[in-house]
Parts: C-alpha cells; sequence; structure tokens
C-alpha cells in the first residue's frame, strides 16, 4: 500500500531534503512508525507519548487526521498525507 507523505521543511532533513516520501501502513500510526524506520527521528517529531505532537497539524486527504480519529485514522492505497507545523505568532 503506497501512501504518499508531503514533508515540511523544518523535518526534510530527516528524509535526505525529500519534499515527498512515500510511506506504508493500515493507520496513521502504523505510517508514522514506516517512516521512522526509514527515516530515523521522524516518528519523535510527530508523535509523543502515543498522541500527535500538539504543534504538528497532519492532514489526510485534506481532512484534519484530529477529526477522522487521530493516530488511528486509517489510510488507503493511494491517499495522501501532508505534515504541517502548526503557526503561530504575531504582533500587535
Amino acid at each position: 500500500m503506497a501512501i504518499e507523505v508531503r514533508i515540511p521543511t523544518i523535518l526534510r532533513n530527516l528524509t535526505n531534503d525529500a519534499k515527498v516520501v512515500e510511506g506504508s501502513g493500515d493507520t496513521l500510526g502504523a505510517l508514522v512508525k514506516d517512516l521512522d524506520s526509514r527515516y530515523p527521528g521522524i516518528g519523535e517529531k510527530l508523535v509523543d507519548n502515543g498522541k500527535l505532537r500538539r504543534f504538528i497539524n497532519v492532514y489526510l486527504n485534506d481532512e484534519d487526521v484530529r477529526f477522522v480519529g487521530g493516530l488511528e485514522a486509517e489510510l488507503s492505497d493511494g491517499d495522501n498525507v501532508t505534515v504541517l507545523p502548526a503557526v503561530a505568532g504575531g504582533s500587535r
């Protein structure tokens, strides 16, 4: 099962500067484990204590995974996963 994963600039040092990588897994959690086996360290950047990190947004086919099951979100062949760091800040 091939899942396309879009990697943000800040994590590309872990994917040899690749913007897009392929992974596999029946769930988002399994996909993260698969990616971590090929790109060591990426798992800890995405997951902490069994949950997605608070300041990382993950989208499955343009849906925020927090609303479709989180790490238990089911994946299908051909799905697209996008990882985005949360953006905050600004000034008055």
